[in-house]
């Protein structure tokens, strides 16, 4: 008997081609059309299965990793709950080296999706013990393993040049004329900014920064600077990754901790999507962008994860009133 069922085989398969969300709030707003691309919805639920995909896939490509082997990471998050749903899908293993500041939401993930899970002071990447440091050292003392190595393995920024930035490009037909996102590792941003030039050069590439980061300061000034800090995770840096290089920068906008908590909340009630930290950064930029270029124009972002990896600090009264939060400040009316 035959059938027309169409299906996609397993999880790798299943990564990326999200929708292209219009964003009817901030549209109306800035009389734009702000699209923000629906990563949440891939199958480990966030953008960082693209590079995980990516990393796994040209490490057993150049016979790095073989059958049995351990994947090593040192991870905000995302990137080892990817990385371990696709090891968990081709028999490997993962350890997964995480800051202790990190969501507990992310940490216990990690755990009940098998990882071996390692928690370490957050300090700065000059520290010896920094969370990626350290999983370089873990993955050079084992024997059939690999560090995935995401801030500056270029598996990462391939994974958006080839995949995420021809998607927007496709889905939007050509028209678009703004891109924007915050960088961790730079992977998203640089790759897509890449491939998005590539097809026109007069589209506008902006970096969305935390406070806290040390690139904002650079891209305007030339020298790394960190000045502030964010409740933001899984981006702002104070290097440039090997992802970043030769990058397109067209400006840089510096994010309030406020203003993105205040958005979060107002996408969450007027358009119903529950997102992540970084997703706040991402939003206030492309808002300020549209601003910047004036009505009619699209403007596209990636909503990198959902809300309920947050629960616990942006989207938890107590936590944020901790912090010094004015709650009707970011949002919460009751």
């Amino acid at each position: 008997m035959s059938s027309n069922y169409k299906y996609l085989n397993g999880f790798s398969e299943s990564v990326g081609n999200t929708p292209l969300i219009r964003i009817p709030s901030l549209s109306e707003e800035t009389g734009c059309n702000i699209l923000g691309k629906a990563e949440f919805l891939n199958p480990g639920g966030s953008v960082k299965d693209r590079a995980a995909l990516y990393i796994i896939k040209e490490a057993e490509e150049r016979g790095d990793l073989k059958p049995g082997g351990t994947v090593v990471e040192g991870t905000a998050g995302n990137t080892g709950i990817g990385l371990t749903h696709i090891c968990n899908s081709k028999g490997y293993k993962s350890l997964i080296i995480i800051p202790e500041t990190q969501s507990q939401e992310k940490i216990e993930l990690l755990k009940t999706l098998g990882a071996e899970v390692r928690t370490v002071p957050a300090v700065p990447y000059k520290n010896p013990e920094n969370y990626v440091r350290v999983s370089e050292r873990v993955a050079n003392e084992m024997e059939n393993a690999i560090w995935a190595n995401q801030f500056d393995n270029l598996a990462n920024r391939r994974a958006h040049f080839e995949t995420t930035g021809p998607e927007i490009w496709n889905e939007t037909d050509g028209e678009i004329h703004g891109w924007t996102c915050a960088m961790g590792t730079g992977g998203t941003y640089s790759g897509v900014s890449m491939f998005l030039k590539s097809k026109n050069s007069n589209i506008q590439t902006v970096v969305a920064e935390p406070h806290g980061s040390g690139l904002y300061n650079f891209f305007k000034n030339g020298e790394i600077k960190a000045e502030g800090s964010s409740i933001t995770e899984g981006i702002g840096n104070s290097r440039i990754t090997k992802n970043m290089e030769d990058m397109p920068v067209d400006d840089c906008f510096l994010i309030s901790d406020v203003e993105a908590i205040a958005i979060l909340n107002k996408v969450l009630k007027k358009d119903g999507l529950f997102l992540g930290g970084s997703v706040g950064i991402n939003l206030v930029a492309a808002v300020r962008l549209a601003k910047k270029l004036g009505p009619g124009h699209t403007i596209a972002t990636v909503l990198c994860d959902g809300g309920s990896r947050y629960q616990s600090k942006l989207y938890n009264k107590e936590f944020l009133l901790s912090k010094g939060f004015d709650l009707k400040e970011i949002g919460f009316t009751d």
